[in-house]
């Protein structure tokens, strides 16, 4: 095995005293753990704002004179010691929940491949709610120990940063990403030199270099082809997250796939199990097949070696958002690599052929993925009855109910995104070991023994600090760009922190249907502006550059922010990333989610505000058609098919309003005791923590998977292959 190792961090030398603060700023264990955050804080909290809560730009740019006025601090140093052992006890090997499980397995491996990661948002390496949920997968493989190493992406670039026009107009804004002030360490050989792995493109050689992200107990190992020796147009080949062009997007996942399997093995890793998050490192079975036909196994043999070895997660309900190639693509990027599978060209095509209706003769990579995958899994119960009636036909001899896809929900990593507050209140009535039974219901059967005052005070301060952050966050954007005084006020600076606040916060694909709640404008304007029970909506979210419907929406939602009928209470607000997402998730009283069912596969951000006691309102779609129980939050429309999309919106508009004025509304302002504390919504905000926070949390999901789909099937209860 080659000999490797990563630079030591790029930051001044700090004193001796505090000395391993680099140690933690380099490990992402402190984005998840909000005491540890505040080691860094407290050294200068007007910094840590300006460098978006980066550690390591803190202590870059920190004087020299702060940083030994904090080793005098004794206050500072005792918490600064008490972090430290904490870091130290979580890291160090010790039993848990997988080494009492499986004792048995602790030398076998799981690599885990996504094409993006939403770990912080100092590593803005993700575009939305995949990228997020592998980054929490990570986490909590971290938390219950599990043998675990994942792959993904360094983009040179990242995902855009968003720009509202007072038009409404979506721009995308890139800008280049100095890896030296992210928490990121370069992979180098025993010579200095950055280590590397190639993957054949047409005509070329591809080199990809490697780094590593330390994500609590887990190593994260991401590729990047900005590297000396390759084309200028190879270098940017990983510069940004789903690149539109057919060419750009093979050439991205064949580094993935082809280039993920060859970096483990640079690396010493054999693993064990391999899971494939989405389609698109699908190539990586290929490459393990060419890994075994080269020793001397047939293709029949190696293919049937990778199938028992891999699990497939799909996330995609319609056809369309699948990754497909066409043929004459195919022959040019794979024409020298079937020879080596043993195959012919009709052979290698027919893996993954798709000569559906929808799209024509195509190469599909989900096909590719359930072809050489034996588990094979939907995200929520809903998308697994969706899923094996859109494969059906790989199947064509079994009903769609027996289609051998199965599903396990999505889960929320609870250490990332319950607020502070909320988990100083958890630890002094659940018992100091409650973070690590997240996913234990009678832990959270004690919300009953929280004061309704004690829980009501804190859900009050996240509503002042949301509006707080809103309120500086249009004072810089002034400051800075100068904007029109009308998207400032869109900003959200007249928002009340004490007003009935409903959030709306996700990628603005038209399926998830944001101007839903817009169908009848001066239906809504009176509810928003009722007397002495207003109504506020805050909007975010991104649409992909080239998702011209999805802009047109933002424009649409925008548009109507801007009108003075609405007096401030509808906003906007640009550039949604993790940070404002926890604001959100955090901080509105009531979460609004609108698909067109059943196309949300899952969706994570509810569950992510449900564990903060804000109620969800939702249509029965991906995971609350399985969290709702009637009493923990409201459900938009009913189970029902329609004639036409016109008349589901239209049916489901008039349930969301009504249901916002007779019920919503009235619990939230009328049914107040006589210290001003509305008991009944206290009441349904504690069935929603109870019910849902155990229920659908990354712990409960990352042990389901190591359960049913890493360690829990032996190969004699195999599922059927799907037909050639």
């Amino acid at each position: 095995m080659i000999t490797f190792h990563t630079d030591p961090p790029v930051i001044p030398a700090l004193p001796r005293r505090i000395y391993r603060l680099s140690q933690l700023a380099y490990n992402l264990w402190w984005t998840w753990n909000p005491e540890a955050q505040r080691v860094f804080s407290r050294i200068d909290s007007v910094l840590w704002e300006k460098t978006y809560h980066n550690p390591i730009r803190l202590l870059q740019q920190v004087s020299r004179s702060r940083l030994k006025a904090m080793t005098q601090d004794r206050y500072y140093l005792e918490f600064y010691d008490r972090i430290m052992r904490q870091f130290d006890e979580y890291m160090k090997p010790k039993e848990t929940w997988f080494t009492r499980t499986y004792p048995e397995r602790h030398d076998e491996l799981i690599a885990y491949f996504s094409t993006e990661f939403g770990l912080h948002e100092t590593l803005p390496i993700y575009a939305g709610g995949l990228g997020v949920l592998s980054g929490d997968h990570v986490k909590g493989a971290s938390d219950i120990g599990l043998p675990f190493v994942a792959v993904g992406f360094l983009y040179t670039t990242g995902y855009f940063s968003q720009h509202i026009s007072e038009d409404g107009w979506q721009e995308a804004r890139y800008t280049r990403l100095k890896f030296e002030e992210m928490p990121v360490l370069p992979i180098k050989d025993e010579d200095g030199n950055p280590l590397t792995v190639s993957v054949e493109l047409p005509g070329r050689t591809v080199l990809a270099r490697l780094w590593e992200i330390h994500v609590g107990r887990i190593p994260l190992y991401l590729l990047d082809s900005d590297v000396d020796g390759n084309s200028p147009s190879d270098r940017e080949l990983t510069s940004r997250l789903y690149i539109s062009d057919l060419e750009l997007r093979i050439s991205q996942e064949i580094i993935l796939g082809v280039g993920g399997v060859r970096a483990l093995r640079l690396l010493g890793y054999q693993p064990d199990v391999w899971h494939m998050n989405e389609g698109h490192s699908a190539f990586m079975g290929l490459e393990r097949i060419r890994e075994m036909v080269k020793t001397g196994q047939t293709f029949e043999k190696a293919a049937e070696l990778v199938r028992q070895s891999s699990v497939f997660t799909t996330h995609t309900p319609v056809p369309a958002g699948s990754d497909e190639f066409p043929h004459w693509l195919m022959d040019k990027y794979f024409g020298h690599f079937w020879p080596e599978l043993g195959l012919e060209r009709d052979q290698f095509i027919n893996l993954a052929r798709n000569a559906q209706p929808w799209g024509g003769e195509t190469f599909s990579m989900p096909i590719l993925a359930l072809r050489l995958a034996n588990k094979r899994n939907g995200v929520s119960e809903l998308h697994g009855e969706v899923a094996r009636k859109m494969w059906n036909f790989l199947w064509p001899d079994l009903p769609a109910e027996e289609v051998p896809i199965s599903h396990i929900t999505n889960g929320v990593h609870s250490g990332t995104w319950l607020a502070r507050r909320l988990r100083v209140l958890y630890d002094r009535y659940y018992g100091r070991d409650w973070l690590e039974r997240l996913d234990d219901p009678s832990i959270w059967e004690r919300i009953e023994e929280i004061p309704d005052n004690e829980l009501w005070a804190v859900r009050r301060h996240l509503k002042r600090k949301l509006v707080h952050y809103m309120r500086e966050r249009a004072r810089e954007q002034w400051l800075k760009t100068g904007v029109h005084p009308v998207q400032t006020i869109a900003s959200g600076v007249l928002l009340d922190p004490y007003a009935l606040t409903i959030g709306f916060a996700r990628r603005f694909a038209t399926y998830k249907r944001a101007s839903l709640i817009l169908y009848d404008v001066e239906r809504l304007l009176g509810i928003l502006n009722r007397p002495n029970m207003p109504v506020q909506i805050i909007f975010a979210g991104k649409s992909h550059p080239a998702d011209e419907p999805g802009k047109l929406l933002i424009q649409e939602v925008y548009r109507v922010v801007k009108k003075a009928e609405n007096g401030g209470r509808l906003v906007f607000l640009e550039d949604y990333d993790m940070c404002l997402g926890r604001y959100l998730t955090q901080g509105v009283d009531v979460w609004l989610n609108t698909p067109r069912r059943p196309n949300e596969a899952s969706g994570t951000s509810g569950m992510k505000a449900a564990m903060n006691g804000v109620l969800n309102f939702s249509v029965l779609d991906g995971w609350w058609r399985e969290g709702y129980n009637g009493m923990n939050g409201w459900s938009i429309g009913v189970e029902a098919e329609y004639a036409t999309p016109e008349e589901q919106d239209a049916a489901d508009a008039a349930d969301l309003y009504s249901t916002l004025e007779n019920e919503i509304i009235p619990l939230y302002y009328r049914e107040r005791s006589a210290d001003g504390m509305p008991g009944d919504w206290i009441a349904r905000m504690k069935e929603s923590i109870r019910t849902l926070s155990p229920r659908f949390s990354m712990q409960r999901m990352v042990k389901e998977y190591t359960d049913s789909m890493y360690f829990g099937a032996a190969p004699e209860t195999e599922s059927p292959a799907p037909k050639a």
